[in-house]
């Protein structure tokens, strides 16, 4: 089936079963850890708590990109895009709705960790439910702009996946880049940077580090970063120079997010890992139950 079609022009036959490789080991890795933390959210009471919530978000956002990575995978094992013009406008859409989804989340638990080790204020159901679905609706607006005109969805490199075209570079991509660089990477990224500050000197007054408070925005620059810069740098200069293998690394980082965040926001947190075994092996940490009590 795979000898059907050619191979896609500057790929060998190795880099592409590589490429469609990764991709799927990413998907499936992610998907089993995120998978695990929704279904651990749903079935240990002791986890269900709005500060966890905002947890599942990100979850099921990076559940979302393993599927859209999946896709990609399939259809790199068929060396095409096997899904017409519109299947790619949707999986474009899906991609960069569960992407910015992810982003919006991440912001999110920051803001919410925040107030709770530094304001020591409560988050309630309400807020944090509020606060979910205006990250899913905020990410359905900047997803859905190319589709109406502003900005544009096109095949990647491999010509096997579908996201952003940064190939042309004229004023329609450029404001919208800049537009969309700013509300969904650079203010998240500062909500994340000035929370996580604060929580960090809090730390160090108390001398109780309860996690790794450089780790979120860590990730979201190393996974994140190289597809922005590839994006803006095509904004001032033609990025078409670039070999299409090189142009497909961004985007396999990028790919990295749902694995990374299911060990930042799940595993990486006490309260929510001890809900994880307890759903694993029935056995309750007790550990976990006074966290849980102090959210």
């Amino acid at each position: 089936m795979a000898t059907a079609h050619p191979l896609p022009e500057g790929f060998t036959e190795i880099e592409v079963f590589a490429i469609g490789t990764a991709l799927l080991v990413e998907a499936l890795l992610g998907f089993c850890l995120n998978g695990l933390t929704i279904i651990s959210f749903r079935k240990i009471k002791e986890l269900r708590t709005p500060s966890n919530l905002l947890v599942l978000s990100i979850a099921l956002a990076d559940c979302g990109i393993c599927i859209n990575a999946f896709i990609a995978a399939f259809s790199s094992f068929l060396r095409y895009w096997p899904y017409g013009s519109d299947g790619c406008q949707i999986h474009g859409f899906h991609g960069f709705l569960t992407a910015l989804a992810s982003i919006s989340s991440s912001a999110a638990v920051a803001w919410d960790r925040y107030h709770h080790y530094c304001t020591r204020s409560r988050l309630q159901w309400s807020t944090a439910a509020s606060m979910m679905v205006f990250a899913w609706l905020f990410a359905a607006f900047w997803s859905v702009m190319p589709l109406l005109g502003w900005g544009e969805y096109d095949y990647e490199p491999l010509r096997t996946c579908c996201t952003l075209d940064y190939s042309k570079g004229d004023r329609n991509y450029v404001t919208f880049l800049f537009a969309l660089s700013t509300f969904n990477f650079m203010i998240p990224g500062f909500i994340m940077l000035t929370a996580y500050q604060s929580i960090h000197q809090k730390f160090r007054k108390t001398g109780h580090f309860k996690f790794n408070t450089g780790l979120p925005l860590k990730t979201l620059v190393i996974c994140w970063g190289p597809y922005c810069l590839l994006c803006s740098y095509a904004a001032v200069e033609n990025v078409m120079f670039i070999p299409p293998k090189y142009r497909m690394i961004p985007a396999l980082i990028a790919k990295t997010v749902p694995t990374v965040d299911a060990f930042v926001y799940a595993l990486g947190n006490e309260n929510y890992r001890g809900g994880i075994w307890q759903f694993l092996t029935g056995q309750k940490i007790e550990k976990a139950e006074v966290d849980n009590k102090t959210k």
